[in-house]
Order: structure tokens, then sequence, then C-alpha cells
């Protein structure tokens, strides 16, 4: 069966349907644009960041610094802050600690830049396929009112998929934005905590295995 046309619809139906494909081109332009970001950033990238680290604690520190300063990484850029810390105070950890936490502030800042953009398209898109429905519910009752006899189902059809396909494209945006988002954002807390996890190492040292293994 073909679709109905959606030149018959009201201007209001005309504007749902079109503000679901602005929602679904705006999530997907945002969630190339931070796939690509994360990318340049360099996210997710931990063994070279473990790498410099190990330079650093295996005595090291000209090498762990010199990786560092190719700043290809969130963590190098981060690890190479904490080093210039502990190299320009040797004896004041806060230091280098607070040095590391705002520059992991500004990598982070910019890691959940649009992000709100993603949040609002999954709580926008379903509540825009319930106007559409409400909007093809209306349409098809006053088919029905303006009718004095049977109702032509022809008459009814552009009401009652418009109530129907609004609903279900505004869900499937709003599903597939939200596993987009859980996904970035996961990225983002993984980043987060190795930032935590390799801050705390540079500065305090690694934990013994020995131990683990009694």
């Amino acid at each position: 069966m073909n679709a109905p046309d959606l030149s018959a619809f009201n201007p209001a139906t005309i504007a749902v349907f079109a503000t679901l494909a602005i929602l679904s081109m705006l999530a997907l332009t945002v969630t190339f644009y931070k796939v690509i970001q994360f990318s340049r950033m360099g996210v997710g990238k931990h063994q070279s960041a473990e790498t410099i680290v190990d330079h650093w604690l295996n005595g090291q520190p000209d090498e762990a610094m010199r990786i560092a300063a190719n700043r290809k990484t969130v963590l190098a850029r981060v690890l190479e802050a904490v080093f210039s810390a502990l190299r320009a105070r040797p004896s004041d950890n806060d230091y280098a600690e607070e040095l590391g936490r705002q520059t992991a502030l500004v990598e982070l800042a910019s890691m959940s830049r649009r992000m709100r953009l993603l949040e609002a398209v999954v709580q926008a898109a379903p509540m825009l396929g319930l106007l559409g429905t409400v909007i093809g519910m209306i349409d098809a009752f006053g088919v029905l009112a303006a009718t004095q006899g049977a109702a032509d189902p022809a008459l009814l059809a552009g009401g009652i998929w418009t109530a129907l396909m609004t609903t279900a494209i505004g869900l499937a945006i709003a599903l597939l934005t939200f596993f987009a988002a859980n996904w970035l954002e996961s990225r983002i807390d993984g980043e987060r905590q190795a930032i935590e996890t390799l801050v705390s190492v540079v500065i305090y040292g690694r934990v013994g295995t020995t131990a683990a293994g009694k």
C-alpha cells in the first residue's frame, strides 16, 4: 500500500515531518562530528600514554617528556602538564595535581561540547512524534465529523498514517540518538578515568603487583 500524498496534509503535519527530518540530520551531523573530533584529539589511545608513564617511572623523564610533547592524544597533553609541574616544583605534588586537573578540564570540556544537542534530540523527537499523532487523530476525527454517512476510508488514511508514522519516526530517531550519545559519553567517561589513574600513577607511583598476588 502506498503512503498517502504529503501534499494533502495540513501545514502542521508537514511541519512535524520537516522538524523530525531536521532533528535526524542534526543528530547524524553531531555524531559524525564527535567521532571525527575524538579521532583528532586522540581519544582512547591509552597505550601510548602507558608508554609515557613507564618511561617516567623507570627514570627516563626526558624520554617521557619528549613523547608527551608531541601532544597527539588527550592523555599526552595532560601528562605533559603534570611533568612540567613536577619538574618546576619537584616537592609540590598538589601543584602537579592542580595543573593536571586544569588541563584535563579543558580537554574534557572540548570532548563534551555539543553533546547536549544529542540529549535535546532524544527528548524532543518522541514529543514531536506524539504531536504528530495528535494532529493525525484530529484530522481523522475531523473527516468523520464532516461526513454525514459512512466515512470514505481513503479520506481517513492521511490522518491515520500520520498518527502512526510520526510516532514511529520520532521513537526511531530518539532511540538511535540515545545509543549514539551513550556510546560517546562512555568514551568521555573512559578518558576521564584514564586521566585520573595516570595522573595519580605519575605523582604517587604505580600500585605494586605483588600485593595483588597474595
